[in-house]
């Protein structure tokens, strides 16, 4: 009887074998779901398993895609810190907190928030045919925590933000029509990641409810490939290849394994020869094969500039079993070599940029290969060649398309353990970065784009000991990549062990005493023996796009945006918004521009993460991009021109100062960044330097020479006397590599080397004294310094950089300003040569200059030189302004312009072309204002002061914040 059974058993496998047919099915899921919300979280006690959902959903997709879940309110509970909560008490801001008005400005506001359990339910029919086979639920993508049931039974329980959620239904699911029940929770339990991290956080993507990739049921043989993972060997023109096989029956199995390669997405093409192996599985066993796949000569390699890819071909071969994998991958190798990165033996410097998970259409991230190969086009033709994901982990297509379009990667654990969660203490997170980076490495391991990994985001507790543990781990387990611990900011300690730092600390722009392009990070950069990438570089922040407003059609409404454009248009300057985000976009595009090169000009240095090529639309609404959230340029700068000072090779010139009297040298040792496939070859570097008409004023070339890659390789010298310029001049130095596009620029400014005098005809003072009254009521002219002077707009401060990040999330740090806006059209600059913009001849003008507060002034006031204020604030700034008083017209400066300013050329020609334009007859202000209105700037403070209601705030704020704590 005994064996009887046991013959049976074995005619029933060998039957399920037969019938399999060696094709897998799949059954998707998409469309319509029964759905319901959980608010009590009542669902698992009262069996909603068991019973139909009240409600209907679409899938795949999100609860606030199709308006499920509450409405906006005061009292929502966010997922995200708040630094700043001014917003909840500012009399002026009332309007926007009023229930039917509500616009929050700390993120872009969905159509729905919901934090809690929701369920989703749907029925499947499986077919007779699936008899025997594995039948698994694909869920990609869905956040955070999943439970399913099958009819009245349950299957398990899931959580995980970087990696589909699988599910083994076989021994639940039969013939028929059957009931799969999901529940859904998105609220942080246990596992807390951290309320700012971007895998869960509302500052960006959101924290939504919901399956946003493919849903599937897949029938697949008893016998199957349950994992390949492919070890590229350039060197010896080979692949080690570990498949795992998993025979869930209770008889041992034995077959032949085949593995073959071939290109397909390149202009040469390449097979592999198939290599066979004979193979073994013991009943209800697991195993692991390695086989090694030979290149020929013929192989082709993976890298930004030839993104040459291959398909590998799995094929599991035995009586009744046949099933097929195909897998992506390219042949490179990132390395490291003291504080170089190297592809494929070839030194590269990362120039990257961070992607926060911004989707303002879907409010979640994009599945699709075609979407993310749409971001990373835009990317690469800025010139960069990396991206960072700020503590999340994009879905499996953003890396076929990174290996397509050729882009090193850094995803990280899903994790920014501070605000709370701290890692090295026990907590769940500990455990879990270790188990979402084992799953990173299983589903995206093979792509050749994911070269770097980082276990998240700038910690908080017992890290270093954590973070060496954690490096060690992955350091042993898998070399097809490189480690970090955590991304961090300079005042974090340092993990001695990690592979390279991304880190800050060593960046930004030190312009204290004036713009030069000489000052490098070398002495920043000594300590670090390994690679040193920059941590979140630049946060120059630009005046928000309000005709972005109209692109969110989506799951989002920018209503921070709305309320910024009111405010503006309350203080009396809606007509301006253009104008600011123009002005204050190009003294963005010069600044990312100064710190891009100073990096590139340091030799040793390793590459940089910018924040950001796109705006973060969070964290007080960070406006740092020259491209807005939906990866859309905004009008003030073109990828050709910003690529011009961003890319694989750029010209640079070493310059001590942009601003020279008549008579003066200009010099400049020119120096070139190259970071090529290959060493650029004979190469001829020349330049030009015109006027603004496009004149050439002089010219030269150097000899020819080959170029290796480095930073800051010397090119030779050039020196241009300027004692013929005898007027206010700007002119432009070009430095090309001949032959190519490669080509970068800089304007410098020439003044007459002349004392300021004080015009007879005009009365100059630095008081608003009872002179200058009489002066003009006599119908006179008065030129009033002002500088140090000001009282209403004195807590405004003002740098030549901008706001960095925004003054929300930084409660109100300086500077305050993000640019000027000038009148450059008016007859009051002929003798001082100037763009509408802040540039670099500003700098000694501008630069922590005192600005008045114009709020009592006429609503169509314009000054000659006006600051642009934070857009939290939207004061009407002025730092130079004209007007009729009494019967005479006055001009009034906050900055320091008079005879007694001698060693600031552009200060002081700037103070010669204003008393020009006194003494000519265009000097006729527009506006009339009365002598007190005036002098209340010298009196009485602002108004409305600034007050922020949060005790807490960012680390960067607390002293020591972000020491090796345990507490």
């Amino acid at each position: 009887m005994k064996k009887l059974n046991y013959v049976c058993l074995l005619l029933a496998i060998l039957f399920s074998l037969s019938s399999f047919k060696g094709k897998d099915e799949v059954i998707h899921l998409d469309g319509n779901w029964h759905f319901e919300i959980d608010r009590n979280d009542e669902g698992i006690t009262g069996k909603w398993y068991n019973r139909n959902l009240s409600d209907n959903i679409k899938l795949p997709g999100s609860m606030a895609e199709f308006l499920k879940g509450d409405e906006i309110t005061l009292k929502t509970k966010w997922t995200g810190s708040i630094y700043d909560s001014s917003f909840y008490f500012i009399p002026r801001l009332e309007k926007y907190r009023q229930p039917g008005n509500i616009h929050i400005p700390f993120w872009l506001t969905p159509a729905k928030h919901y934090v809690g359990a929701a369920w989703y339910q749907k029925e499947v029919n499986i077919p007779a045919n699936w008899k025997g086979k594995r039948i698994i639920l694909h869920l990609e993508r869905t956040h955070i925590e999943t439970r399913v049931w099958v009819n009245d039974k349950e299957v398990g329980l899931q959580n995980s933000l970087v990696a589909p959620h699988v599910y083994d239904l076989t021994s639940y699911l039969k013939k028929g029509k059957q009931r799969i029940s999901i529940r859904i929770d998105n609220s942080i339990k246990e596992i807390n990641v951290g309320p700012d991290s971007h895998s869960i956080t509302d500052h960006t993507q959101g924290n939504w409810n919901g399956i946003i990739g493919k849903i599937a049921l897949e029938g697949i043989a008893p016998v199957y490939i349950d994992d390949i993972q492919i070890y590229p060997d350039v060197k010896n023109r080979k692949a080690r290849v570990k498949i795992t096989i998993n025979n869930t029956t209770p008889t041992i199995f034995s077959g032949k394994i085949a593995i073959s390669a071939k290109s397909f997405n390149s202009s040469k093409s390449d097979k592999t020869k198939e290599i066979e192996s004979r193979i073994v599985v013991a009943a209800s066993d697991t195993k692991t094969f390695e086989l090694d796949l030979p290149f020929g000569k013929g192989m082709l390699t993976w890298d930004e500039f030839d993104p040459a890819l291959y398909h590998l071909d799995v094929n599991l071969n035995a009586k009744g079993i046949k099933s097929n994998k195909k897998v992506q991958f390219g042949m490179r190798e990132f390395k490291i070599n003291g504080n170089q990165f190297l592809i494929n033996g070839n030194p590269v410097f990362l120039r990257g940029t961070l992607h926060n998970c911004e989707f303002p259409l879907t409010g979640y991230p994009a599945t699709t290969v075609e979407a993310w190969e749409k971001i990373y086009k835009k990317i690469k033709s800025y010139g960069l060649n990396h991206v960072r994901f700020h503590s999340w982990c994009p879905p499996e297509a953003a890396f076929i398309a990174a290996d397509k379009v050729g882009l090193y990667l850094q995803p990280e654990g899903p994790s920014w353990p501070n605000h709370g969660p701290k890692i090295g203490l026990g907590q769940p997170v500990d455990q879990y970065l270790y188990d979402e980076t084992t799953r990173m490495a299983k589903e995206y391991g093979n792509y050749a784009s994911f070269t770097m990994l980082s276990a998240g985001n700038e910690p908080a507790g017992n890290q270093v000991k954590y973070l060496n543990a954690f490096v060690d781990f992955w350091k042993a387990k898998d070399n097809r990549r490189v480690y970090t611990g955590m991304s961090v900011g300079g005042s974090w300690p340092v993990v001695p062990n990690a592979e390279y730092q991304s880190r800050g600390g060593v960046r930004g722009l030190e312009w204290k005493k004036m713009p030069e392009t000489e000052s490098d990070f070398s002495a920043g950069i000594a300590p670090f023996k390994v690679p040193f990438v920059a941590h979140e570089i630049g946060q120059y922040c630009v005046f928000p796009n309000f005709e972005e407003i109209q692109k969110y059609k989506g799951v989002y409404r920018a209503k921070n945006f709305e309320m910024f454009r009111q405010d503006l248009a309350d203080h009396d300057m809606a007509d301006q918004s253009k104008d600011f985000l123009n002005a204050s976009g190009k003294l963005q595009v010069l600044c990312y521009k100064g710190e891009i090169e100073k990096m590139l000009r340091t030799p040793g240095y390793a590459g940089f993460q910018a924040l950001g090529l796109q705006d973060f639309p969070g964290q007080g609404t960070a406006l740092v991009g020259v491209l807005d959230a939906f990866f859309e340029e905004k009008g003030y700068v073109t990828a050709k021109e910003y690529s011009r000072f961003s890319n694989a090779t750029v010209p640079l010139a070493k310059i001590p100062k942009f601003v020279y009297n008549s008579g003066e040298t200009f010099k400049a040792e020119i120096v070139l960044f190259h970071s090529g496939k290959t060493a650029l070859q004979n190469a001829v570097i020349s330049w030009t330097i015109k006027n603004e008409k496009g004149g050439t004023v002089s010219s030269g070339k150097f000899d020819s020479k080959t170029f290796e890659n480095g930073n800051g390789i010397f090119v030779g010298n050039l020196s241009f006397g300027l004692a013929d310029i005898q007027i206010a001049s700007k002119l432009k130095l070009e430095v090309k590599v001949d032959g190519t596009d490669f080509a970068n620029d800089w304007d410098f400014w020439v003044y007459p080397n002349r004392n300021p005098e004080i015009s007879s005809s005009i009365y100059y003072t630095n008081v608003l004294d009872a002179k200058a009254k009489e002066v003009l009521n006599n119908g006179g002219k008065v030129f009033l310094n002002a500088s140090g002077k000001v009282v209403k707009g004195k807590e405004v401060e003002m740098h030549f950089l901008p706001v960095f990040w925004n003054t929300s999330w930084f409660k109100m740090r300086p500077p305050h300003v993000t640019g000027m806006l000038i009148q450059d059209k008016s007859p009051a600059f002929n003798d001082f040569p100037t763009s509408f913009h802040s540039d670099l001849q500003w700098w000694d003008i501008q630069n922590r200059a005192q600005v008045m507060n114009l709020e009592d002034f006429p609503a169509d006031f314009r000054p000659l030189i006006q600051p642009i204020d934070t857009w939290f604030m939207n004061r009407r700034l002025a730092l130079v302004f004209e007007a009729q008083v009494g019967k005479g017209k006055i001009i009034v400066s906050s900055a320091d312009l008079g005879p007694e300013v001698q060693d600031k050329p552009a200060s002081r020609e700037l103070f010669f072309s204003l008393q020009n334009y006194m003494n000519s007859d265009q000097f006729n202000p527009k506006n009339e204002l009365s002598f007190d209105v005036i002098q209340d700037i010298f009196v009485s403070p602002s108004k409305e002061q600034f007050k922020t209601f949060t005790k807490d705030s960012p680390d960067e704020l607390k002293p020591n914040s972000n020491q090796n704590k345990v507490n």
